[in-house]
């Protein structure tokens, strides 16, 4: 199983990096996972198309308009994770996840095992820190997303 981890947004425009802090973090969690592959994706683009293509399940990591309080995080798998990207308000960003999902759907690529972890943001503004409730959202946003990983590994495991 060829795993592929996108941390989504952008580090100067404060909690709009939470998905990159969370990668740094999920990537660095000891014992490193076999077959999972940690991409900063940056603002996204139709660039990472072919590494959609390629793997085999998926894990983003994002800011997400939620709807509650800030630093609230929650976990979209599957259907689920479609539905809430099908939403014209939840994501920050110009070339959203749902366009590239759409893009590998176009192509019958679209993994099977997908998941989004987002996590509601408190400010989107110049700035090059996340706010107190977003970072303190971070080791628990982190845990989810690394027991999504395991689930997954467990579940395709001889």
């Amino acid at each position: 199983m060829r795993t592929l981890v996108l941390g989504v947004g952008n580090p100067l425009m404060s909690d709009d990096g939470v998905g990159q802090r969370l990668l740094a973090e999920l990537a660095s969690l000891p014992p490193p996972l076999t077959g999972v592959d940690y991409v900063d994706a940056g603002t996204l683009s139709f660039l990472l198309l072919p590494r959609i293509e390629d793997c085999t399940a998926l894990l983003v990591l994002d800011a997400a308009r939620l709807g509650g309080a800030p630093g609230e995080f929650r976990e979209f798998s599957g259907a689920d994770m479609d539905e809430f990207l099908k939403s014209t308000s939840c994501s920050v960003h110009e070339v959203g996840m749902r366009d590239l999902l759409d893009a590998a759907r176009l192509t019958e690529t679209l993994p099977a095992r997908r998941a989004l972890v987002g996590v509601q943001p408190d400010r989107v503004a110049w700035g090059d820190t996340l706010s107190p409730p977003v970072a303190a959202a971070v080791p628990a946003a982190v845990a989810l997303a690394r027991g999504i990983l395991e689930r997954w590994q467990r579940d395709v495991a001889p």
